[in-house]
């Protein structure tokens, strides 16, 4: 599973990647996304690659990111509490690896699949440059764990 971050905004993109990021629901900087691991979503990973930054998570971030940004429609709150009513999960955390491992979508359990997290701490490193340049964007890694603790 990997959370996809948008980094750059609308000013200037050309169009078959401003319709990939459509795609990808990725409307706004620092909204963010989770993707399932296959071509067809690395193929649009890669061709908004000047974008977007992204990387491998894991389920405790994902429950962390569910409970501090997840919203149900009407802008409310995810909580146990509505998790243990309206899915077949007891809490917040059963919800996330389940949603790591693919078993269940977020847009299936009713939470909104687009989080709108706060521009990170401390601020990018550069949003022109790729992260193997020493910039913001493309492929992290693990590494997106801690852009996301910082953006959340």
């Amino acid at each position: 599973m990997y959370l996809v971050i948008r980094v750059r905004g609308t000013t200037g993109v050309i169009k078959n990647i401003a319709d990939t990021l459509d795609m990808l629901r990725l409307n706004r900087i620092s909204h963010a996304v989770l993707v399932e691991e296959n071509p067809s979503y690395e193929g649009m990973l890669q061709k908004a690659k000047d974008y977007i930054t992204w990387g491998e998570i894991d389920a405790e971030f994902v429950a962390a990111m569910i409970a501090k940004r997840g919203r149900l429609p009407g802008n409310v709150k995810v909580t146990d509490e509505y998790v243990a009513e309206n899915t077949d999960y007891a809490n917040i955390e059963e919800l996330a690896k389940a949603v790591v491992e693919s078993k269940v979508k977020l847009a299936d359990v009713g939470i909104k699949p687009v989080f709108r997290l706060h521009p990170p701490r401390k601020g990018y490193e550069d949003i022109r440059l790729s992260v193997k340049e020493g910039g913001s964007l493309g492929y992290r890694g693990e590494e997106i764990k801690d852009l996301g603790k910082r953006m959340l």
